[in-house]
């Protein structure tokens, strides 16, 4: 819808009017591409090749975004962010920081550190539990303790799993230990050895052939040195001899000559190491049966453990890692002492984290309720209750956000008794309270008066 506009914010509050269709959420809709939301082809204007999208933001970066820049090597130095997104026609993406080429996720995580935007039904949120107990620790800065808390509610209740099933199931578990015990005694009287199943193999083949490959190197030997008739090596220094005579006639016959030398000194060498084959080998029925039962050890035990002899040793390694894991798992006393100290590391954390929150809670009714008093609901009160509640990944406590509209009345849970208006405006109220507790330098409502008319407006 927009072909080009260049527009110029000053620090401060800044408002856009306009009627309904005017382009004011379009706005803020390109404000966010640059600041690395999803895009697609949908919002590249008809007939045009490209939508080209810079926000320059110049501002007190928070320190947070200095060193980020900085680690990035996205620093321009001069304390301005220039984010630029680029979409293609064919839904393609590319993104900017400083005017070096980024990811998308990078052009996110930029823009989460310079601007917040609050959308026009942000203010239902306020309606959910979660979103009201996720506000107060935002508002806090206890985002960390409450990750740390939810983390330890996990590995509690993962052990209080394992501790039920073993008590639930207790008999499938000690016959499963039993046979893993019968596995691992059996292999570890095997005692299979890396490799051990290919060296078997070729000492056994080695052995069975023992006759054949003496008879074998035998003869080799009788051709090349011993043969009463003609050995090959005494022909080879008989034809040396003679060409020897006639280089001495003919020098064209040298290279002849030249070539027979090293093949006969090869052959020595080959003689040589047949000699030493055959003074090493030697038939050996006592380790060939030796060898071959190992060998069926091997392939029996593979067998019935419906594995590869290779894969034997592996498999010893792994039956031996499952029974330890289940002998550990089957110490009754030893998992509930774990449990129980697994439970009070995470009640620690909860209770910490209750402590902090009851005191952000105080603060925030205070200053939630100042605020309502300019927004046309004197004499109201806003009230952040905790309630304490079983054990959960949130902590001990329910968060719930209470109001009374004027003097006088009991707060009620804010879903019963907000108005449209009055929603609205305590959302106001809370989203710029909430404001002093980030560094983000830019906030963002959409459609902030909703709601909110007359001398409230005003």
């Amino acid at each position: 819808i927009v072909d080009a506009i260049e527009l110029d914010l000053s620090s401060g509050f800044t408002v856009f009017t306009g009627e309904t269709g005017a382009g004011k959420s379009i706005l803020i809709d390109a404000l966010t591409l640059a600041l690395g939301g999803r895009a697609d082809a949908s919002v590249v204007r008809e007939g045009a090749a490209r939508a080209d999208i810079s926000a320059e933001i110049e501002s007190t970066l928070p320190p947070a975004l200095e060193a980020w820049l900085a680690d990035n090597e996205f620093d321009a130095g001069d304390g301005t962010v220039l984010l630029r997104r680029v979409i293609d026609n064919g839904g393609r993406s590319k993104a900017f920081v400083n005017g070096v080429t980024a990811t998308v996720a990078q052009l996110r995580e930029v823009g989460e550190m310079l601007v917040d935007i609050h959308g026009q039904h942000a203010h239902q949120s306020l309606l959910k539990s979660d979103a009201q107990r996720e506000l107060l620790d935002a508002q806090a800065g206890l985002q960390e303790d409450a990750k740390a808390v939810a983390a330890a509610y996990r590995q509690w209740r993962a052990l209080a799993r394992q501790r039920e099933e073993f008590e639930r199931d207790a008999k499938n578990v000690l016959l499963e230990r039993e046979r893993l015990e019968w596995q691992v005694g059996e292999l570890e009287k095997l005692a299979p050895r890396e490799g051990e199943w290919a060296e078997v193999g070729n000492e056994h083949s080695r052995l069975s052939h023992a006759a054949s490959l003496i008879e074998g190197a035998q003869q080799a030997l009788n051709l090349l040195s011993e043969d009463e008739s003609a050995p090959l090596l005494s022909q080879l220094a008989s034809i040396e001899q003679k060409l020897g005579k006639l280089v001495d006639i003919d020098d064209k016959l040298k290279p002849v000559l030249e070539a027979l030398e090293p093949a006969r000194i090869q052959l020595q060498e080959a003689v040589y190491a047949l000699n030493d084959y055959l003074g090493r080998i030697e038939l050996d029925p006592e380790r060939l049966r030796t060898v071959e039962a190992r060998l069926d050890a091997l392939h029996s035990t593979a067998r019935k453990f419906h594995v590869a002899p290779d894969d034997l040793p592996q498999e010893f390694l792994d039956l031996s890692e499952r029974l330890r894991q289940l002998a550990d798992a089957t110490d009754l006393d030893a998992l509930r002492a774990e449990e129980q100290k697994l439970a009070d590391a995470y009640h620690a954390l909860a209770g910490k984290l209750s402590k902090a929150r009851a005191k952000a809670a105080k603060a925030l009714s205070a200053a939630v309720t100042a605020a309502m008093q300019e927004l046309s609901m004197a004499g109201g009160r806003f009230e952040v209750a905790l309630s304490a509640c079983a054990p959960a990944a949130h902590g001990i406590e329910q968060v719930e956000f209470l109001v009374a509209g004027h003097a006088g009345t009991t707060p009620k849970p804010l879903a019963k008794v907000a108005s449209g208006g009055e929603l609205a405006r305590i959302s106001l109220a809370i989203s710029v309270i909430a404001s002093g507790a980030t560094a983000t330098p830019t906030l963002i409502f959409d459609e902030v008066d909703s709601g909110i008319g007359g001398g409230v407006a005003e």
